[in-house]
């Protein structure tokens, strides 16, 4: 299982529509990959370490796939969608990183 993280930097000036983002962009980002994607969760940041400090990223999804090969067949064909629909919530560049999901639960 791989887990692909989308994380989206809280800067300066830097903008997150949270609605937008549950309610039309995952449920897009849903249909387009379709049974490829075995599940999503989406984190909103609260803040950092020490106490008190804002958070890093203003908001992190998470969404994960059988296989890098899974990921690459239903991602690949509807990236320029999915990619394209960013400015419509933020004003950041995401930052994505993927993982090999060593233990869950």
């Amino acid at each position: 299982m791989i887990k692909v993280s989308v994380l989206y930097p809280n800067t300066a000036g830097s903008r997150f529509d949270m609605d937008y983002y549950l309610n039309k962009h995952i449920p897009m980002v849903r249909g387009k990959v379709g049974p490829a994607l075995k599940g999503v969760a989406v984190d909103q940041g609260l803040g950092s370490v020490p106490p008190g400090t804002p958070p890093i990223y203003l908001a992190t999804a998470h969404l994960l796939f059988e296989s890098m090969e899974a990921f690459g067949a239903a991602f690949g064909p509807h990236a320029p969608a999915i990619m394209g629909d960013v400015p419509n919530y933020t004003n950041t560049q995401p930052v994505i990183q993927i993982g090999e999901v060593k233990i869950s639960g």
